[in-house]
């Protein structure tokens, strides 16, 4: 199970998730910026952009698809104009 953002919708049944950590320098100490990507199912097209989910590891759905959508832990802010 990871925990990531949704960065993008726009495909049919499938959300890129972003994973971001901070990793330690082995030399320097410095604390650098890392991200992962991934391509995960989502049966009911229910999550978009700036959504924090949860994903799990599952067989391969597609030649990038191995992970699949189990919960939205949070909605992004939707703020629009009246």
């Amino acid at each position: 199970m990871r925990i990531g953002v949704v960065t993008s919708d726009g495909r049919t049944k499938t959300i890129k998730v972003t994973i971001s950590r901070l990793v330690r320098h082995g030399k320097y100490g410095k604390y650098l910026g890392r991200r992962t990507v991934l391509h995960a199912h989502d049966e009911k097209n229910e999550a978009r952009v700036g959504d924090t989910v949860e994903v799990a590891e599952c067989r391969p759905i597609s030649r990038t698809k191995h992970w699949r959508l189990v919960r939205i832990i949070e909605r992004a802010a939707r703020g629009g104009r009246s």
